[in-house]
C-alpha cells in the first residue's frame, strides 16, 4: 500500500507523455496540410500531379469534420418544437425489433417510486395486471399525452410530423425551444409514407424559424444531427452518420428510409435530421430496438420522398398517387435467366387487379417493366415510386419486357384506392382427404417437387405441390406444399405432365432457369427454378 502514491506519480508522467504526443501529432497534421510535401517512394498522386500521402489524406479528411454542432445546432434548434397530442396512446418505437414499455431492470419499482413517476410523465407505458402495455394518464383523470416532434416548414406557421404521432389525438399542441405553446390543427396526412403537415396561426406580425428540406439525395457516411424531443425532453441534439439508404421496413408500399446512428428514442418521431449545411435529409419515423430505447439504429423518410407529398397536403390536403393496378415482385437474376433478360432489372407483374388501367391496356402478369417516361426501373420498390409521384389520369409510357422483346405503351394511370390490395385465392372446396399425389419422377428428381391436379386443394385451375422436398430445388426457392402452380413459362398449366412439358420446352429455348406464377396464401408471385444439375 505504501507503493501507491509512487504508481499513481509513473501514472501520471506516462498521461502526461501521452497527451504531449497527441498534442504533437495533430500539430504536424496540421501543418502538413499547408506545407509543401515531397513524395515519397510508393506514394499516389492526384490529377494535379501532386502527392497525396497517407498523411495529407487523413489531415484533409480531418479538415472536412467539424470541431462540434454548436453553430448547426443554434441555428436549427429554433425550428424544431415538440408535439404533444392530448387523447392520443404513447409515441411508439415503430419498425422492426421495436420495441415498447418498461426496461425490465424498472419493472418491480414501487408504485410510489420516482423513477416510476418519470417514466409515465414521458409517456414510457407500463404492463398492467393483464400484461397488456398501458397509456400514460394524467393526474386527475386528465386524458393520456404523447410525446413527439416537429420542425416548421415555412415562417407562417406549417410544419412537418409523423402521422403516428398525431392520428390519433383530439388536441394537438406544439411547444417551441423558448417554452411557448400554440395550439395546432392537422392540414394533411399520409399514412402511406407516415407524414403529416400542421398549421399554427401566427399571431399579428408573427413569423417563426423554418428550416427546408435538402434537395439532394444524401449519401451514406454523411454526417448527420437529429433534434428533437426524446422522452419529452425537449430541444435534444444527438449527432451520428447515415449508415445505409434504401431500407425497407415493412411500413407501407413506398418504403425508402435512410438509416441513422444518431440517438433517436421514443418522442423524437417526427423530429428531423439534419446535414452540416441545416438542411433536413430526413424525418425521424422509427427505430429497431429490442426494448424500446436508442440502440444506434434509426430510421428516417428521407427529403426527397418527403418533399412531394409536404407538397401536395399543403397545396390540396391530401395526397393522390398513380395507380397501375398490378401486383409486383423484383427481377432476380433467376428470373431474368428464365426470360432471357440480360441482366436483373425492372418489376415483374405478378398479379392484376380485376380492373385497373394495366389491365385495360393489356399488360399481362410476366411482363416486366423496365422503364416509366423513359426513366429506368431499377426494381419493384423504384416502380411503385414513380407510378405514386405521378397523379391520376397522367400518361405514363410504359417499356416492358415481353416474348424475348422490348414493347412499349401509353396508358392513363388510375387512382390508387385506399384499400387496394390483392387477396389470395380462397378455395371453393375443402377437400375431406387428400388422395394420393400423381408423382411425376422427373420433377421430383430435377425439381423436388411432387404435384397433382389442382382441384386436389380445391383450386379450379393449377398444378397443386403436394409434396416440397427440403433439400430440392423448388423448397430452395421458398415454394411450400399446398402452392399452385398457374404458369410455366408463360403457358397455364392444369396437369403435372404440361408442367414437364413447358420445363422441357424452357431448356430446349437455352434457358438456365424455369420461371413459375405461383398461387400461395400470401398471393401470386414468380418463381424461378434452375434447370441445372440439382443434386
Amino acid at each position: 500500500m505504501h507503493q501507491l502514491p509512487e504508481i499513481y506519480a509513473r501514472l501520471r508522467r506516462f498521461r502526461g507523455a501521452l497527451l504531449a504526443g497527441g498534442i504533437a501529432l495533430a500539430l504536424a497534421g496540421s501543418v502538413a496540410v499547408t506545407g509543401i510535401v515531397a513524395p515519397s517512394p510508393g506514394s499516389a498522386q492526384n490529377d494535379n500531379g501532386d502527392a497525396v500521402t497517407a498523411q495529407t489524406a487523413q489531415a484533409q479528411t480531418t479538415s472536412r469534420t467539424p470541431f462540434d454542432f454548436a453553430d448547426l445546432a443554434e441555428e436549427v434548434r429554433g425550428a424544431v418544437v415538440s408535439v404533444q397530442v392530448e387523447g392520443a396512446g404513447p409515441d411508439i418505437a415503430r419498425g422492426p425489433g421495436g420495441g415498447g414499455g418498461m426496461p425490465e431492470f424498472f419493472e418491480n419499482l414501487p408504485e410510489d417510486h420516482p423513477m416510476r413517476r418519470f417514466f409515465r410523465e414521458f409517456g414510457m407505458p407500463f404492463d398492467d395486471e393483464n400484461g397488456q402495455e398501458g397509456r400514460p394518464e394524467r393526474r386527475g383523470g386528465m386524458p393520456s399525452v404523447s410525446q413527439g416532434s416537429g420542425f416548421f416548414i415555412s415562417e407562417d406557421g406549417y410544419l412537418v410530423t409523423n402521422n403516428h404521432v398525431v392520428s390519433r389525438g383530439d388536441d394537438i399542441r406544439v411547444v417551441l425551444d423558448d417554452g411557448t405553446e400554440y395550439t395546432a390543427e392537422i392540414v394533411g396526412i399520409d399514412d402511406q409514407t407516415d407524414l403529416a403537415l400542421l398549421r399554427v396561426d401566427p399571431q399579428d406580425g408573427e413569423t417563426f424559424e423554418y428550416v427546408s428540406f435538402s434537395d439532394r439525395e444524401s449519401r451514406v457516411g454523411e454526417w448527420v444531427v437529429a433534434v428533437g424531443n426524446p422522452f419529452g425532453l425537449g430541444g435534444t441534439v444527438t449527432a451520428g452518420i447515415i449508415s445505409a439508404s434504401g431500407r425497407e421496413i415493412g411500413a407501407g408500399p413506398y418504403d425508402d428510409f435512410i438509416q441513422i446512428d444518431a440517438s433517436v428514442n421514443r418522442g423524437n418521431s417526427g423530429g428531423p435530421a439534419f446535414n452540416l449545411d441545416g438542411e433536413v435529409v430526413g424525418v425521424n419515423t422509427a427505430i429497431f430496438s429490442p426494448s424500446g430505447g436508442n440502440v444506434g439504429i434509426a430510421f428516417a423518410i428521407p427529403a426527397h420522398v418527403a418533399t412531394p407529398v409536404i407538397n401536395q397536403l399543403r397545396e390540396t390536403g391530401v395526397v393522390e398517387r398513380g395507380w397501375l393496378g398490378v401486383q409486383i415482385q423484383p427481377v432476380t437474376d433467376d428470373i431474368a435467366q428464365s426470360l432471357g433478360l440480360d441482366e436483373a432489372r425492372g418489376a415483374i407483374v405478378a398479379d392484376l387487379m380485376d380492373t385497373g388501367p394495366a389491365g385495360d391496356a393489356g399488360i399481362r402478369p410476366g411482363d416486366v417493366i423496365l422503364s416509366v417516361d423513359g426513366e429506368p426501373v431499377n426494381d419493384a420498390r423504384d416502380l411503385a415510386r414513380r407510378i405514386g409521384n405521378l397523379p391520376p389520369g397522367a400518361e405514363a409510357r410504359i417499356e416492358l419486357w415481353r416474348d424475348d422483346q422490348v414493347q412499349d405503351m401509353t396508358l392513363t394511370l388510375g387512382q390508387r384506392p385506399s384499400d387496394a390490395r390483392q387477396a389470395a385465392v380462397e378455395p371453393d372446396v375443402e377437400p375431406e382427404a387428400a388422395p394420393e399425389p400423381q408423382i411425376d419422377e422427373e420433377l421430383r428428381e430435377r425439381l423436388g417437387l411432387a404435384l397433382a391436379p389442382g382441384d386436389m386443394v380445391g383450386s379450379d385451375r393449377g398444378v397443386a405441390i403436394m409434396e416440397a422436398d427440403p433439400d430440392g430445388e423448388g423448397a430452395r426457392k421458398g415454394l411450400q406444399t399446398g402452392d399452385v402452380i398457374l404458369e410455366v413459362a408463360g403457358q397455364e398449366v392444369n396437369t403435372p405432365d404440361e408442367v414437364r412439358v413447358a420445363v422441357r420446352q424452357a431448356e430446349e429455348r437455352g434457358r438456365a432457369a424455369v420461371l413459375m406464377r405461383v398461387q400461395s396464401d400470401q398471393g401470386q408471385r414468380f418463381v424461378a427454378l434452375s434447370l441445372g444439375d440439382t443434386g
